[in-house]
Order: C-alpha cells, then structure tokens, then sequence
C-alpha cells in the first residue's frame, strides 16, 4: 500500500496498520527548538505502534542541506514552512504530505531570576554583555528575533553583543550555562504545562515578528515505510497534539 492511498484512511485505521508485529524505526529530522515534546511525543508513539522514532535535532538550514544530498531522514520537522515546501518542490518530500504541526512563540529568556521583565524592556535598557540568538539563515527563530529586535529599534544598539548558535539548541545552551546572560529561544524550551521552568521570560508579541509556523514533510526516502507513515498520521492524533499544546504552540 503506497502513501497516497493510505493518506485518505483516519489515523486511528494507519495507527491499525502499524501493528508491533510489523514495528520499525523511523529516522526523523526534528528542528532545536521542538526537542523537548518530540521525546515525549516519541515515547507515546513507540508506546502507542510498537514504531521507534530515531530522532536527530539540530537546525532547519542544517538539515535542508543534508536532506537535499541524500541524508536518510524519512519524516522531517521542520522550524518554519518554507523549507518543507521547497523539499515538495524538489522531489525530496512526497507531494500532498505537508502540514502545519505547530506555531511556534519566541521567548526572550534568562536562566536567572529577575533578568528579564515581563516587558522585554531589558533589551532596551542594555545592561548586559551577551545576547544570544539562533542563526537567522539557519533557524526561523532567529531570524524572528533579528525581526523583534528591528522592530524595537535595538538592532544597532545589541547586534555587537549577540552571540550565535546554528539552533535554538545552541541559543538556549549558551544562556543555561551562563555564557550569555540572556537569549532569544523557542518557549517550548522555558516552558512546560503553562509554567516557566526556570530563570525569567518575556514572551514576545506575535505582532513583533512574523508567525513562526512548522510544518513537517514526509520524505521521500520513507514513502514506503510503514513507521513513517504512522508518524505522520501520529502527529495529527489527540493525544500528540496536547502534548505539543502543553508546551507552548498552538497544535
């Protein structure tokens, strides 16, 4: 049974299909910032199928390039939309499998208490040595904060105190160890069942920048595959999309 005729069964009919007696695993392409509910979604997936998720986490530009010269992702999920649709475009996503898994919220975060107000009015203020943000042509995050940051009039003023990762991850690693005294990072990363999990956040108005939408793609290299297929159909469950709600995006 190829994709295209098992895209128009319901999910719970394809969840059927992946039965433990056929279990496989799925090699999947996961953006930084969406680590920490695809381990949790993952878990419930292997739990729910008998299907293992082998996830690799890193940066959307990063992982284009690799999926474009054949790297062997079967599922990709990506930081934005643009470059799952480009994957379709070029015959390395399968047509028709495209859609919006999250939107994401950029959280302006410092590991330590007090740092940030609930008004973002530190990046104004300046008082500090480092900033750290996501590559912009790398991470759709980043460049959502080099957008928030313009839009604030502050660019000029911090762009000589930023300090880049190729992720969020990195972005985030670099304020939790204290090699930046705050950063711009993904709110699924601070946040978990509605409540900070450590320092002081601003969420930043999704009017300071543009919707950060994630779409994830089948690719082409897991068309075939039963537990590709099944993730698929998995993220668009209930039970994956409170997940995903429980940290931060709209499913």
């Amino acid at each position: 049974m190829t994709f295209k005729s098992l895209c128009i069964l319901p999910a719970w009919l394809l969840l059927c299909l992946a039965a433990p007696a056929l279990a496989g695993d799925v090699q999947v392409a996961v953006a930084a910032n969406f680590t920490a509910p695809m381990k949790v979604i993952a878990a419930d997936f292997e739990k729910n199928t008998g299907h293992k998720a082998v996830l690799s986490f890193g940066a959307t530009g990063k992982f284009y390039a690799q999926i474009s010269n054949g790297a062997p992702f079967e599922v990709f999920l990506s930081a934005d939309d643009e470059t799952p649709k480009k994957l379709e475009q070029n015959g390395t996503g399968v047509k028709g499998s495209r859609f919006t898994y999250a939107t994401g919220r950029l959280a302006l975060w410092s590991a330590q208490p007090g740092v940030v107000d609930a008004q973002g009015e530190v990046l104004k203020k300046g008082q500090f040595s480092k900033l750290a943000i996501a590559a912009p042509k790398l991470a759709p995050y980043g460049a959502a904060a080099v957008e928030t940051m313009t839009r604030l009039g502050v660019m000029a003023a911090l762009e000589r105190k930023l300090v880049t990762g190729e992720s969020t991850g990195q972005a985030f690693s670099f304020v939790s160890t204290g090699n930046a005294e705050l950063g711009f990072v993904a709110l699924s990363q601070v946040v978990q069942g509605g409540k900070l999990t450590s320092g002081s956040a601003w969420i930043v108005p999704e009017t300071l920048h543009s919707p950060i939408r994630q779409d994830a793609v089948l690719l082409a290299k897991g068309k075939d595959s039963p537990a590709a297929i099944a993730l698929v159909a998995f993220l668009k469950t209930d039970k994956a999309r409170a997940v995903i709600r429980s940290f931060g995006y709209q499913p």
